[in-house]
């Protein structure tokens, strides 16, 4: 048995820390076992800690770290990967792009697990044309809430149950999904700007479907509401040579910087993100069609900078994601005037357009929009308004992602999830005894 360590644990946005029992895993029995004597507080698997949250804590529990079971498998000839679920994105897309493979959706860190990427039913710059990556696993095996292994397939109920369920019907161990074939380690990105958030929605909407990739960065204080849209699809060889590139399949991202460990409360304000948007909005031309962009920098931008979390100063940040229909999205603008009235500056905004959703009851996407804003935490009047605005999304069929939140009420996310009960019903099915818990589960009365 792995050692047994009292950590603090918290989500990526370093907000409400709890103390858990970590211990490494190391095998299915070892999981299965710490089930079956798991105390009151019960257990729950944690991958990298990127959910920014309170998804992958929880207090007085046993946490189990699946980093440990990070194995993985290309199978070239059906284009699938077989990884454990603790095998980072990251080190998976490291050994599949120079081969030429890519992941089905990329989230925008690749610091991932593939356990979390199930458990969160991650989504990516293509769900509009591919949905989320739930909908690419052909295969998972579980440990249930009794310490049984079981393999579900998109067959089962419980399979979908477990895509999106924030680890709460079991503990993942490892999984199948299907990766798509590339023919170099690049993007082809064509960039247009947008003068208000009107322009950049009726770009988004008229051409979105042409893309493979799309996503649109918002000035989130400037009262236009102005942005920046890239689209991309993979580039093939042809358009690397005539860009010059030597080496087109070579991938290897590098971290560019380490954020300063100590960053002074309120360093990220109204006046500093002003500047910084400011500059990103001019840095982009008015039109650009066929930049060669590396996957690295396209997907995962802020990877290049090792806890950049810390930037947000001592007391933390939230990330507020929220989707809605088509029909709703004029709440796009209200929520971006209501963050703007209190002060609360965002320079990572970033708007993208949903295809439909699948059939996992506790899955994020579904056909419309998304915004996602990252705030400091501390902001006076932020829970007031964000709690005006979830009121306002959810009675227009919109939901928060679970992945991201880490302050709605239960209320809140039971009216915006309608099929929580019939989730909970095949929870209990996996988890008789309510084994699986975290801080979230339990801030939420799932």
């Amino acid at each position: 048995m792995s050692e047994v360590v009292a950590t603090q644990l918290s989500g990526w946005g370093r907000t409400m820390p709890t103390v858990a029992q970590l211990v490494e895993a190391n095998s299915p029995g070892q999981i299965a076992e710490l089930v079956q004597h798991a105390n009151s507080r019960g257990v729950l698997a944690r991958g990298l800690g990127r959910s920014y949250g309170d998804a992958a804590q929880s207090g007085g529990a046993t946490v189990i770290d699946m980093t440990t079971m990070n194995d993985f498998t290309l199978n070239p000839d059906n284009m699938s990967v077989t990884a454990n679920a603790g095998a980072s994105i990251d080190e998976i897309l490291r050994e599949i792009v120079p081969r030429g493979f890519f992941v089905p959706v990329s989230a925008g860190t690749r610091i991932i697990t593939v356990g979390g990427a199930i458990a969160a039913d991650i989504h990516g710059k293509n769900h509009h044309r591919d949905g989320s990556f739930g909908a690419h696993v052909t295969e998972l095996t579980l440990i249930d809430g009794l310490g049984a292994q079981h393999t579900l397939t998109p067959k089962d109920l419980k399979f979908w149950a477990t895509v999106g369920g924030m680890g709460l019907t079991g503990v993942i161990t490892s999984a199948t999904f299907t990766v798509i074939p590339i023919a170099s380690s690049y993007i082809t990105v064509d960039t247009e700007r947008g003068n208000d958030l009107d322009d950049v929605m009726s770009r988004m909407f008229a051409r979105d479907h042409e893309y493979r990739y799309t996503v649109a960065w918002i000035d989130s204080v400037s009262s236009s509401g102005r942005g920046v849209i890239t689209r991309g699809d993979h580039a093939t060889i042809e358009q690397c040579n005539l860009d010059g590139i030597k080496d087109p399949e070579a991938y290897d991202p590098k971290n560019i910087a380490t954020a300063p460990a100590l960053v002074p409360s309120g360093a990220l304000n109204k006046w500093t993100v002003r500047a910084f948007n400011e500059g990103w909005y001019r840095k982009h031309p008015k039109e650009r069609i066929g930049e060669i962009q590396r996957i690295s920098a396209f997907f995962h931008p802020l990877d290049g900078v090792q806890e950049w979390n810390r930037i947000y100063g001592p007391n933390g940040f939230l990330q507020y994601q929220f989707q809605v229909p088509d029909a709703a999205g004029y709440l796009v603008g209200m929520a971006l005037s209501k963050l703007r009235e209190i002060g609360a500056p965002s320079f990572l905004t970033v708007l993208k357009r949903f295809g439909p959703g699948n059939r996992a009851p506790l899955s994020f996407p579904q056909s419309g929009w998304t915004l996602a804003a990252d705030l400091p935490a501390g902001i006076p009047g932020l829970g007031r308004a964000l709690d005006q605005l979830d009121a306002l999304i959810s009675a227009e069929g919109g939901r928060l992602y679970l992945a991201k939140d880490s302050r709605q009420s239960p209320t809140n996310f039971a009216r915006a999830y309608p099929r929580l009960g019939e989730w909970r019903e095949i929870r209990d099915t996996m988890d008789p005894k309510r084994v699986f818990a975290s801080d979230l589960s339990r801030r939420l009365e799932i």
